[in-house]
Protein backbone atom coordinates (compact mmCIF):
# COMPACT_ATOMS: atom_id res chain seq x y z
CA UNK A 1 0.00 0.00 0.00
CA UNK A 2 1.26 3.46 -0.87
CA UNK A 3 2.53 5.35 2.17
CA UNK A 4 0.97 8.72 2.85
CA UNK A 5 2.45 11.72 4.61
CA UNK A 6 2.59 13.40 7.02
CA UNK A 7 2.55 10.23 9.08
CA UNK A 8 2.58 9.78 12.85
CA UNK A 9 3.93 6.40 13.92
CA UNK A 10 2.97 5.18 17.40
CA UNK A 11 4.92 2.27 18.86
CA UNK A 12 2.40 0.31 20.92
CA UNK A 13 4.99 -2.08 22.37
CA UNK A 14 6.99 0.80 23.79
CA UNK A 15 3.80 2.44 25.02
CA UNK A 16 2.77 -0.78 26.78
CA UNK A 17 6.17 -1.01 28.42
CA UNK A 18 5.93 2.57 29.70
CA UNK A 19 2.48 2.14 31.21
CA UNK A 20 3.33 -1.23 32.74
CA UNK A 21 6.48 0.22 34.30
CA UNK A 22 4.63 3.25 35.71
CA UNK A 23 1.89 0.99 37.08
CA UNK A 24 4.57 -1.18 38.72
CA UNK A 25 6.47 1.75 40.26
CA UNK A 26 3.31 3.44 41.50
CA UNK A 27 1.92 0.12 42.72
CA UNK A 28 4.95 -0.37 44.95
CA UNK A 29 3.70 2.72 46.83
CA UNK A 30 0.08 1.53 46.92
CA UNK A 31 -0.92 3.93 44.14
CA UNK A 32 -3.30 3.20 41.27
CA UNK A 33 -2.85 4.82 37.86
CA UNK A 34 -5.52 6.44 35.73
CA UNK A 35 -4.29 6.32 32.14
CA UNK A 36 -5.01 9.70 30.56
CA UNK A 37 -5.78 9.50 26.82
CA UNK A 38 -6.52 13.15 26.06
CA UNK A 39 -2.93 13.70 24.88
CA UNK A 40 -3.68 11.57 21.82
CA UNK A 41 -7.28 12.72 21.41
CA UNK A 42 -8.54 9.45 22.82
CA UNK A 43 -7.10 7.09 20.20
CA UNK A 44 -8.68 3.76 21.07
CA UNK A 45 -5.52 1.76 20.32
CA UNK A 46 -3.74 3.81 22.96
CA UNK A 47 -6.63 3.33 25.40
CA UNK A 48 -6.52 -0.43 24.81
CA UNK A 49 -2.78 -0.45 25.43
CA UNK A 50 -3.24 1.42 28.70
CA UNK A 51 -5.91 -1.09 29.67
CA UNK A 52 -3.78 -4.14 28.87
CA UNK A 53 -0.77 -2.64 30.67
CA UNK A 54 -2.65 -2.35 33.95
CA UNK A 55 -4.14 1.13 34.23
CA UNK A 56 -6.90 1.11 36.83
CA UNK A 57 -8.98 3.74 35.00
CA UNK A 58 -9.17 5.19 31.51
CA UNK A 59 -9.28 8.96 31.93
CA UNK A 60 -9.90 11.95 29.69
CA UNK A 61 -11.18 15.49 29.72
CA UNK A 62 -13.52 14.66 26.82
CA UNK A 63 -16.62 12.52 27.16
CA UNK A 64 -16.46 11.58 23.48
CA UNK A 65 -13.08 9.96 24.04
CA UNK A 66 -14.36 7.97 26.99
CA UNK A 67 -17.34 6.81 24.95
CA UNK A 68 -15.02 5.70 22.15
CA UNK A 69 -13.00 3.70 24.68
CA UNK A 70 -16.16 1.99 25.93
CA UNK A 71 -17.31 1.30 22.37
CA UNK A 72 -13.91 -0.31 21.72
CA UNK A 73 -14.73 -2.90 24.37
CA UNK A 74 -12.68 -1.52 27.24
CA UNK A 75 -14.32 -2.48 30.52
CA UNK A 76 -12.17 -0.45 32.92
CA UNK A 77 -13.88 2.36 34.82
CA UNK A 78 -14.01 5.66 32.93
CA UNK A 79 -12.90 8.87 34.64
CA UNK A 80 -13.78 12.40 33.49
CA UNK A 81 -10.90 14.61 34.60
CA UNK A 82 -12.23 17.95 33.35
CA UNK A 83 -14.84 19.56 35.60
CA UNK A 84 -18.25 18.70 34.07
CA UNK A 85 -20.59 21.22 32.51
CA UNK A 86 -24.17 21.30 33.82
CA UNK A 87 -25.38 20.99 30.23
CA UNK A 88 -23.71 17.58 29.87
CA UNK A 89 -24.81 16.12 33.21
CA UNK A 90 -26.81 13.27 31.67
CA UNK A 91 -23.93 12.33 29.37
CA UNK A 92 -21.49 12.43 32.29
CA UNK A 93 -23.43 9.92 34.39
CA UNK A 94 -24.07 7.65 31.40
CA UNK A 95 -20.49 7.62 30.09
CA UNK A 96 -18.19 8.26 33.05
CA UNK A 97 -18.15 6.16 36.20
CA UNK A 98 -16.35 8.86 38.16
CA UNK A 99 -15.71 12.58 37.65
CA UNK A 100 -13.63 15.33 39.22
CA UNK A 101 -15.75 18.21 40.53
CA UNK A 102 -15.41 21.67 42.04
CA UNK A 103 -18.94 23.17 42.00
CA UNK A 104 -21.85 22.10 44.19
CA UNK A 105 -24.39 23.22 41.58
CA UNK A 106 -22.82 20.91 39.03
CA UNK A 107 -22.84 18.01 41.48
CA UNK A 108 -26.53 18.67 42.18
CA UNK A 109 -27.16 18.46 38.42
CA UNK A 110 -25.22 15.19 38.28
CA UNK A 111 -27.26 13.85 41.19
CA UNK A 112 -30.52 14.66 39.43
CA UNK A 113 -29.30 13.22 36.13
CA UNK A 114 -28.14 10.07 37.88
CA UNK A 115 -31.56 9.78 39.58
CA UNK A 116 -33.34 10.01 36.22
CA UNK A 117 -30.92 7.60 34.53
CA UNK A 118 -30.96 5.15 37.43
CA UNK A 119 -27.21 5.53 38.09
CA UNK A 120 -24.91 5.93 41.05
CA UNK A 121 -22.19 8.36 40.00
CA UNK A 122 -18.92 8.71 41.89
CA UNK A 123 -17.17 12.03 42.47
CA UNK A 124 -13.77 13.24 43.57
CA UNK A 125 -13.82 16.74 45.03
CA UNK A 126 -10.97 18.95 43.85
CA UNK A 127 -9.01 21.23 46.17
CA UNK A 128 -7.00 24.17 44.85
CA UNK A 129 -3.71 24.28 46.74
CA UNK A 130 -2.11 26.99 44.63
CA UNK A 131 -2.10 26.05 40.94
CA UNK A 132 -5.21 28.25 40.56
CA UNK A 133 -7.08 26.19 38.02
CA UNK A 134 -9.97 24.05 39.29
CA UNK A 135 -10.85 23.27 42.86
CA UNK A 136 -12.16 24.80 46.08
CA UNK A 137 -9.89 27.52 47.43
CA UNK A 138 -11.99 27.80 50.59
CA UNK A 139 -11.29 24.49 52.32
CA UNK A 140 -14.02 25.00 54.92
CA UNK A 141 -16.52 25.21 52.07
CA UNK A 142 -15.03 22.06 50.54
CA UNK A 143 -15.56 20.14 53.79
CA UNK A 144 -19.12 21.46 54.03
CA UNK A 145 -19.84 20.34 50.46
CA UNK A 146 -18.46 16.89 51.22
CA UNK A 147 -20.80 16.60 54.21
CA UNK A 148 -23.73 17.80 52.11
CA UNK A 149 -23.07 15.16 49.45
CA UNK A 150 -22.67 12.45 52.07
CA UNK A 151 -25.94 13.27 53.84
CA UNK A 152 -28.21 14.72 51.16
CA UNK A 153 -27.45 13.04 47.83
CA UNK A 154 -28.79 9.62 46.96
CA UNK A 155 -27.29 9.15 43.50
CA UNK A 156 -23.85 10.66 44.11
CA UNK A 157 -21.17 8.77 45.99
CA UNK A 158 -18.26 10.77 47.40
CA UNK A 159 -15.16 8.62 46.87
CA UNK A 160 -12.25 10.98 47.26
CA UNK A 161 -10.43 14.28 47.02
CA UNK A 162 -7.78 15.41 44.62
CA UNK A 163 -5.79 18.33 43.32
CA UNK A 164 -4.09 19.53 40.18
CA UNK A 165 -0.61 21.03 40.09
CA UNK A 166 1.94 21.72 37.38
CA UNK A 167 -0.58 22.91 34.79
CA UNK A 168 -1.87 26.48 34.77
CA UNK A 169 0.13 27.79 37.71
CA UNK A 170 3.19 25.54 37.25
CA UNK A 171 3.21 24.73 40.97
CA UNK A 172 5.23 21.72 42.06
CA UNK A 173 3.88 18.58 43.76
CA UNK A 174 6.04 19.01 46.83
CA UNK A 175 5.70 16.77 49.85
CA UNK A 176 4.16 19.74 51.69
CA UNK A 177 1.49 20.18 48.99
CA UNK A 178 0.65 16.48 49.04
CA UNK A 179 0.42 16.50 52.83
CA UNK A 180 -1.87 19.51 52.57
CA UNK A 181 -4.19 17.43 50.38
CA UNK A 182 -4.06 14.56 52.87
CA UNK A 183 -4.98 16.95 55.69
CA UNK A 184 -8.00 18.11 53.69
CA UNK A 185 -9.01 14.47 53.17
CA UNK A 186 -8.70 13.78 56.87
CA UNK A 187 -10.87 16.79 57.71
CA UNK A 188 -13.53 15.42 55.39
CA UNK A 189 -13.21 11.93 56.85
CA UNK A 190 -13.62 13.29 60.36
CA UNK A 191 -16.77 15.14 59.27
CA UNK A 192 -18.44 12.24 57.40
CA UNK A 193 -17.24 9.51 59.74
CA UNK A 194 -15.59 7.20 57.19
CA UNK A 195 -12.43 6.87 55.12
CA UNK A 196 -12.28 8.15 51.57
CA UNK A 197 -11.41 5.64 48.87
CA UNK A 198 -9.09 7.91 46.86
CA UNK A 199 -6.66 10.72 47.52
CA UNK A 200 -5.56 11.74 44.04
CA UNK A 201 -2.27 13.59 44.19
CA UNK A 202 -2.06 15.03 40.72
CA UNK A 203 -0.68 13.92 37.39
CA UNK A 204 2.66 13.29 35.64
CA UNK A 205 4.58 15.88 37.63
CA UNK A 206 3.86 13.93 40.83
CA UNK A 207 5.99 11.12 39.43
CA UNK A 208 8.85 13.24 40.79
CA UNK A 209 7.85 12.01 44.22
CA UNK A 210 7.72 8.40 43.00
CA UNK A 211 11.22 8.64 41.53
CA UNK A 212 12.49 10.29 44.74
CA UNK A 213 10.71 7.73 46.91
CA UNK A 214 9.14 10.36 49.17
CA UNK A 215 5.47 10.38 48.21
CA UNK A 216 3.24 10.47 51.33
CA UNK A 217 1.64 7.14 52.11
CA UNK A 218 -2.02 8.08 51.78
CA UNK A 219 -1.74 9.28 48.19
CA UNK A 220 -3.20 6.37 46.25
CA UNK A 221 -4.24 7.62 42.80
CA UNK A 222 -2.36 9.49 40.06
CA UNK A 223 -3.63 10.59 36.65
CA UNK A 224 -0.81 9.92 34.17
CA UNK A 225 -0.63 10.92 30.50
CA UNK A 226 2.63 12.54 29.37
CA UNK A 227 4.70 10.44 31.75
CA UNK A 228 3.68 7.37 29.75
CA UNK A 229 3.21 8.82 26.28
CA UNK A 230 6.47 10.77 26.04
CA UNK A 231 8.22 10.26 29.40
CA UNK A 232 10.08 13.47 28.63
CA UNK A 233 9.00 16.23 31.03
CA UNK A 234 10.77 14.88 34.12
CA UNK A 235 13.91 14.37 32.06
CA UNK A 236 14.00 17.65 30.12
CA UNK A 237 12.72 20.06 32.77
CA UNK A 238 13.92 18.50 36.02
CA UNK A 239 16.90 16.38 35.03
CA UNK A 240 15.55 13.02 36.16
CA UNK A 241 16.88 9.78 34.67
CA UNK A 242 13.99 8.33 32.67
CA UNK A 243 16.08 5.73 30.86
CA UNK A 244 13.85 2.89 32.08
CA UNK A 245 11.06 4.31 29.90
CA UNK A 246 10.92 4.67 26.13
CA UNK A 247 10.91 8.23 24.80
CA UNK A 248 10.36 7.15 21.19
CA UNK A 249 6.72 6.10 21.30
CA UNK A 250 5.98 8.72 18.64
CA UNK A 251 7.73 9.49 15.36
CA UNK A 252 6.51 12.10 12.90
CA UNK A 253 7.47 11.69 9.24
CA UNK A 254 6.98 14.41 6.62
CA UNK A 255 7.71 14.54 2.90
CA UNK A 256 9.96 17.14 1.27
CA UNK A 257 8.00 18.91 -1.48
CA UNK A 258 10.49 21.61 -2.53
CA UNK A 259 14.25 22.18 -2.24
CA UNK A 260 15.68 25.51 -3.42
CA UNK A 261 18.32 28.12 -2.66
CA UNK A 262 16.56 31.28 -1.51
CA UNK A 263 17.18 34.53 0.41
CA UNK A 264 16.69 34.32 4.18
CA UNK A 265 14.95 37.70 4.46
CA UNK A 266 11.63 38.44 2.72
CA UNK A 267 11.92 40.71 -0.30
CA UNK A 268 9.57 43.70 -0.16
CA UNK A 269 7.65 45.55 2.51
CA UNK A 270 6.99 43.28 5.51
CA UNK A 271 3.62 43.23 7.30
CA UNK A 272 2.07 40.38 9.26
CA UNK A 273 2.07 36.68 8.47
CA UNK A 274 -0.96 34.44 7.85
CA UNK A 275 -1.59 34.20 11.59
CA UNK A 276 -1.37 37.93 12.28
CA UNK A 277 2.12 37.78 13.77
CA UNK A 278 5.15 39.92 13.00
CA UNK A 279 8.11 37.51 12.85
CA UNK A 280 11.70 38.72 13.06
CA UNK A 281 13.72 37.71 10.01
CA UNK A 282 17.51 37.50 10.06
CA UNK A 283 19.36 38.06 6.79
CA UNK A 284 21.84 35.19 6.42
CA UNK A 285 22.21 35.48 2.68
CA UNK A 286 21.23 32.77 0.21
CA UNK A 287 20.71 29.35 1.82
CA UNK A 288 19.24 26.03 0.79
CA UNK A 289 15.75 25.45 2.15
CA UNK A 290 13.39 22.48 2.10
CA UNK A 291 9.62 22.73 2.27
CA UNK A 292 7.66 19.99 4.01
CA UNK A 293 4.06 19.10 3.18
CA UNK A 294 2.69 19.84 6.64
CA UNK A 295 2.11 23.00 8.64
CA UNK A 296 0.79 24.63 11.77
CA UNK A 297 -2.71 23.25 11.32
CA UNK A 298 -1.21 19.78 11.69
CA UNK A 299 1.15 20.19 14.65
CA UNK A 300 0.75 23.64 16.23
CA UNK A 301 4.03 25.39 17.01
CA UNK A 302 6.93 24.53 14.64
CA UNK A 303 9.44 25.33 17.38
CA UNK A 304 8.08 22.40 19.37
CA UNK A 305 8.99 19.92 16.64
CA UNK A 306 11.95 17.95 17.99
CA UNK A 307 14.73 17.60 15.44
CA UNK A 308 16.31 14.23 14.70
CA UNK A 309 18.04 14.90 11.39
CA UNK A 310 21.54 16.35 11.69
CA UNK A 311 22.45 19.84 10.49
CA UNK A 312 18.93 21.11 9.86
CA UNK A 313 17.09 24.07 11.38
CA UNK A 314 13.40 24.95 11.50
CA UNK A 315 12.97 28.41 10.01
CA UNK A 316 9.21 28.73 10.35
CA UNK A 317 5.86 27.53 9.07
CA UNK A 318 2.55 28.54 7.57
CA UNK A 319 -0.76 26.70 7.69
CA UNK A 320 0.29 23.89 5.38
CA UNK A 321 4.05 24.26 4.86
CA UNK A 322 7.08 23.92 7.11
CA UNK A 323 10.33 25.62 6.10
CA UNK A 324 13.58 23.88 7.00
CA UNK A 325 17.12 25.25 6.53
CA UNK A 326 19.15 22.36 5.09
CA UNK A 327 22.24 24.33 4.03
CA UNK A 328 24.42 22.64 6.65
CA UNK A 329 22.65 19.27 6.61
CA UNK A 330 24.73 16.10 6.49
CA UNK A 331 22.26 14.67 3.99
CA UNK A 332 21.69 16.07 0.50
CA UNK A 333 17.95 16.53 0.79
CA UNK A 334 15.85 15.94 -2.34
CA UNK A 335 12.18 16.30 -3.25
CA UNK A 336 10.36 13.18 -2.13
CA UNK A 337 12.71 12.46 0.80
CA UNK A 338 11.17 11.80 4.21
CA UNK A 339 12.21 13.85 7.23
CA UNK A 340 11.67 12.41 10.72
CA UNK A 341 10.90 14.29 13.94
CA UNK A 342 10.45 13.36 17.58
CA UNK A 343 7.20 14.52 19.16
CA UNK A 344 6.49 16.33 22.43
CA UNK A 345 3.16 16.24 24.28
CA UNK A 346 1.68 19.42 22.80
CA UNK A 347 2.62 18.40 19.27
CA UNK A 348 1.03 14.97 19.72
CA UNK A 349 -2.24 16.61 20.75
CA UNK A 350 -2.37 18.54 17.47
CA UNK A 351 -1.17 15.66 15.28
CA UNK A 352 -3.71 13.18 16.56
CA UNK A 353 -6.51 15.69 15.98
CA UNK A 354 -5.55 16.51 12.38
CA UNK A 355 -7.42 14.77 9.57
CA UNK A 356 -4.40 15.41 7.36
CA UNK A 357 -2.06 13.29 9.47
CA UNK A 358 -1.99 9.56 8.81
CA UNK A 359 -1.64 7.56 12.02
CA UNK A 360 0.11 4.21 11.91
CA UNK A 361 0.46 1.87 14.87
CA UNK A 362 3.72 -0.07 14.87
CA UNK A 363 5.32 -2.65 17.15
Amino acid sequence: MRERYPRLEINLDHLHHNMARIVEKCGSHGIQVAGVIKGVNGLTEVAKTFDHAGAAFIASSRLEQLQDAKDAGIEKKMMLIRIPMISEAHDVVNIADISLNSELEVIKALNEAARIEGKLHKVILMADVGDLREGWWDKDELVDVAEYIENKMINIQLVGVGFNVGCYGSTMPTVDKLNELIEIAERIEARIGRELEYISGGATSTLLRIWDGNIPERINLLRIGEGVLQARDLDVYYGYDMSELYQDVFRLKAEVIEVKDKPTHPIGEVGVDAFGHCPVYIDRGIRKRALLGMGKVDYGDPQELLLMEKGIEIIGAASDHTIIDVEDAEKDWKVGDIMTFDVCYATAVYLTASRNVNIEFVK
